[in-house]
């Protein structure tokens, strides 16, 4: 990421069937793939709240995995809300 590129914090709710399914853990290992740090967790109202931070570039297309349809579990809508990167991230967890 030190190609000058724009670092940004992607925050996503998604929604549909995805607690209890694998989907945190698939989305840990696609942002590990991208090279992307922050953390996944379940929400007490059934979402799965996601932040990443990253290049913008990198962080769509974790957006748009969460999106595809290639995911464990149903996904049914995906909120997102883009910001500046806040740092102090390392990995990428499952909480």
């Amino acid at each position: 990421m030190s190609n000058g590129a724009e670092v940004v914090r992607l925050t996503a709710w998604v929604h549909g069937r995805v607690q209890g399914v694998g989907f945190r853990w698939s989305t840990r290992a696609k942002a590990l793939e991208l090279g992307l740090v922050g953390w996944a967790r379940n929400a007490r109202d059934g979402r799965v709240e996601v932040v990443a931070e990253g290049t913008r570039q990198l962080c769509g297309e974790l957006l748009r995995y969460l999106q595809s349809g290639d995911t464990p579990g149903q996904v049914t809508t995906v909120v997102e809300q883009w910001a500046g990167a806040k740092g102090g991230l390392t990995g990428f967890a499952e909480r």
